[in-house]
């Protein structure tokens, strides 16, 4: 029944007024009056100029007879008024409960006159007064308002009703049973109650005493008050009494479901302390309970899902029925601690300012503009849709130019956790997926162990060197890669050991390798590759100076006003004594030098020491490599060439000989197969071009030819010496030396078409390093051009062809000038 709601100082129904039989039973006396219909609102004489006492949280009807607390000082002064006079007030609504003091605009217009049958007041002020239903009103106007509110009213005359027809004694008997079954589902149905509802054969006087115990929102019974047509408001009662069916139902149904598994847990607790008996009586002890029950409470806590969860109950359930030394018993408790401390729901929060995740990888890293740039739009995208999944990144790039470094400081940008993992040499594919739990000593993969490591569902996890997978008879890891790395499947990978899904859809991976003919294609097309080229001698000379100097001056206990290095012989360390793609060998030798300094500082002497070209001899002895390796001039039959390697761009020189002989064809210098596939091109382009070339057409019949590479213990493969090779051998059969200011590369077709190659950039930074003026690239690799910096070109004269008759002016020197690329 409304009215539990009501708020002190207000005027409300206390908890003792609101329960169902109460109101009925105190109507009764007005039933026993009020039998005469209209006749009785007669005799009782009810002015028509009354006292108002606002209400909220209520609606009273008529025949309802409840107590009331009267706080507010205008309802008390009402309450006194009506006392004073004829005991006749007017209750009515407020539309608003948060009003304190409301106005007649505050009210609704139809309420119920009511008749205090007693008043008593409170310690604290207020008035308990009891008020009785006795008839419908309708404000027509508002006399007064101070000091309180007086009315003028309207009876609202009940409509007689000469003969009940059978569709409303049926309404009527409906009202009836949904009354008794929501009093059954609510407990408090009796015969009394029952005798009373059945009493009453009036349809407009049964609405009205089912409506003053109905729970009905203060909208809704005001609906029903102002209802004038008795059958009409059947009606609406009827209507209400079938939603409260409907909430009592699902409300007992709640009850009982909560009930059922309070019975549960009590019974499950009971056989919990007997267990606990059963083993103090055999001297177990209570650790082991504890230990389960710190288990199970550890595994609701860990915001499993659904089906995991489903798994974890069921093994910690076999748990309990097995004897806590028994071997199976600790492999499971392993397996639910693993499950315990695996972070499923814990997820890092991402660093999404752009600029800040600038400014910490620019801080972090020089140069590197396209891998910066994807993780910057990584970030963006990741700001505009959080849900968004995880990249998978491969750096490509020689040693030591940061791949690793970088990964960290992709982490550091995002503020998320780092994980490195080297699969260099890895064999078995159980490091990936885990073992089964059968064998002695499982565990999970490395993956899943990098996620517990890492604390959170979202790390950066760095998969080093996967061009370095092996395969032997334990399995092929790369294959079990797969999975991981695929966006569309990592969200339910399976580990091995775990053997429930663990979703990897928010890590970030980052693979690096050297080289990309090891990885698998089905692998490599999972991945988005970035090349990290190596650096020119002028990236190395910022990066040495803004990261690699300070640090080896930090770690070696040094200050930074301690040693003076000036430009140019930085330089000459980089030039003399290092000759790679990346920086540690650099870092090494800067190193050596600061290790001697320490000492000498250790020693005594006093700072600051300046490091000059000639004291740089004594630091690190003789130059390794000199600008004096490239010869003045090359005698006939020697050409540079330019080739690529892991580490970087190398020279290559090539030289071919002939001697007396049958034709034979000799190559050395440990040549892969294209490799020899490209000197057997180059001999057949030079006899078909013999005559062009000023060569004897039947050289091959009087001349055997030997081409030999040196550095004849290092494997060499590749189609890009092509143009090399044809140069060599034309010098040699014509006894024309090659510039030796010029290095080469490209593929030669039998035609003399000259074909794109790869690494353009490392081999154009070996020329430089080595002190070539000019270098002959292929037409179609012009492309590749815009990654080599601007300072770089400008020390070296790049020369694009098509064919090789364009390249034999070049090299001998008959044609020097052409157009730069």
């Amino acid at each position: 029944m409304n009215g539990e709601n009501t708020k002190i100082p207000e005027v409300e129904q206390p908890p003792q007024a609101v329960s169902d039989p109460g109101p009925v039973q105190e109507s009764s006396p007005v039933d026993e009056k009020a039998g005469s219909g209209n006749g009785e609102k007669n005799q009782l004489d009810i002015p028509l100029e009354m006292p108002v006492l606002p209400v909220r949280d209520i609606v009273v009807f008529n025949y309802m007879i409840l107590p009331l607390f009267v706080g507010r000082d205008k309802s008390v002064q009402a309450v006194d008024a009506a006392l004073s006079g004829n005991r006749y007030i007017l209750i009515l609504t407020q539309k608003d409960e948060k009003v304190d003091d409301p106005g007649p605009e505050d009210l609704f217009t139809v309420g119920t006159v009511g008749m205090i049958m007693r008043m008593l007041k409170m310690p604290d002020g207020r008035l308990k007064v009891l008020v009785q239903g006795l008839t419908r009103a309708r404000v027509s106007e508002f006399v007064a308002t101070d000091p309180f509110l007086l009315s003028k009213i309207e009876i609202v005359e009940e409509k007689d009703i000469k003969e009940i027809s059978l569709e409303q004694e049926a309404m009527m008997r409906a009202a009836r049973e949904q009354s008794e079954k929501i009093l059954s589902l609510r407990g408090i149905a009796t015969a009394d109650i029952m005798s009373v509802l059945n009493s009453v054969n009036e349809p407009g006087r049964l609405a009205d005493l089912i409506s003053s115990n109905l729970r009905m929102r203060v909208d809704e019974a005001q609906k029903i008050l102002e209802c004038e047509d008795p059958i009409e408001r059947m009606h609406l009662v009827n209507n209400q009494l079938v939603k409260e069916v409907e909430v009592a139902s699902m409300q007992a149904k709640i009850q009982n479901m909560a009930k059922e598994g309070m019975d549960k847990a009590q019974k499950d607790f009971f056989l919990r302390e007997q267990m606990k008996a059963i083993r103090r009586e055999l001297g177990e002890g209570e650790e082991e309970g504890d230990e389960l029950e710190e288990l199970r409470k550890a595994l609701d806590k860990a915001g499993l899902p659904k089906d995991v969860k489903k798994e974890a109950d069921k093994q910690l359930k076999r748990l309990t029925t097995m004897h806590p030394d028994s071997s199976e018993a600790s492999v499971i408790r392993t397996y639910l601690d693993w499950m315990v401390e695996l972070p499923w729901k814990k997820l890092s929060r991402d660093q999404l300012d752009i600029k800040e995740a600038k400014r910490i990888l620019d801080e972090d890293h020089y140069d590197l503009d396209k891998v910066k740039e994807r993780i910057l739009e990584y970030l963006s995208v990741r700001k505009l849709n959080p849900g968004m999944k995880g990249p998978i990144l491969c750096f490509v790039g020689p040693p030591g130019v940061g791949k690793t470094s970088l990964g960290r400081s992709i982490a550091r940008a995002l503020k998320r956790k780092f994980v490195r993992m080297s699969l260099g040499g890895m064999r078995d594919e159980a490091e990936i997926r885990g073992h089964r739990r059968t064998y002695i000593g499982s565990m999970p993969g490395r993956i899943i162990q990098s996620i517990k490591q890492a604390g959170t569902r979202n790390p950066v996890i760095m998969l080093d060197e996967i061009d370095k997978v092996g395969t032997d008879f334990r399995g092929d890891p790369s294959s079990a890669l797969l999975e991981v790395l695929d966006p569309e499947q990592n969200f339910s990978f399976s580990d091995h050991y775990l053997n429930v899904p663990f979703d990897l859809s928010k890590v970030m991976f980052i693979c690096t390798a050297n080289i990309l003919d090891t990885i698998p294609a089905a692998l490599l097309d999972r991945m988005e590759t970035i090349r990290l080229p190596g650096y020119t001698e002028q990236e190395k000379m910022h990066i040495a100076k803004r990261f690699i100097i300070p640090r080896q001056i930090q770690e070696n206990g040094l200050k930074k006003s301690d040693m003076v290095l000036s430009d140019p012989v930085l330089s000459q360390i980089i030039r003399d004594y290092t000759r790679e793609a990346g920086l540690r060998n650099l870092e090494r030798e800067v190193g050596s030098v600061c290790r001697k300094l320490a000492r000498r500082k250790a020693e005594g002497e006093k700072p600051p020491f300046r490091v000059t070209s000639k004291a740089l001899v004594k630091l690190l002895g003789q130059a390794r490599h000199l600008e004096e390796e490239r010869e003045k001039s090359l005698p006939p039959g020697v050409a540079v060439g330019l080739a690529w390697t892991p580490v970087g761009g190398e020279i290559l020189h090539i030289e071919v000989a002939t001697m007396p002989g049958k034709g034979k064809l000799h190559l050395t210098g440990k040549l892969g197969d294209v490799m020899k596939e490209s000197a057997q091109a180059a001999l057949s382009y030079a006899r078909s071009r013999a005559k062009e070339l000023g060569l004897d057409p039947e050289f091959t019949d009087k001349l055997d030819i030997h081409v030999h590479v040196p550095s004849g213990a290092t494997p060499k493969d590749g189609p890009s010496a092509g143009v090399t090779l044809v140069t060599a051998l034309i010098s040699a059969l014509t006894n024309t030396p090659v510039c030796s200011d010029l290095a080469m590369t490209g593929e030669i077709t039998l035609r003399g078409r000259v074909l794109p190659v790869g690494g353009i950039k490392e081999k154009i930074l070996a020329a430089v390093g080595a002190g070539m003026n000019r270098v002959i690239i292929p037409k179609r690799n012009e492309k590749d051009l815009e990654e080599i910096p601007k300072d770089l070109r400008a020390r070296i004269k790049v020369q694009t062809v098509e064919h090789m008759d364009e390249i034999w002016p070049l090299a001998c020197g008959l044609k020097t000038e052409a157009a730069p690329a």
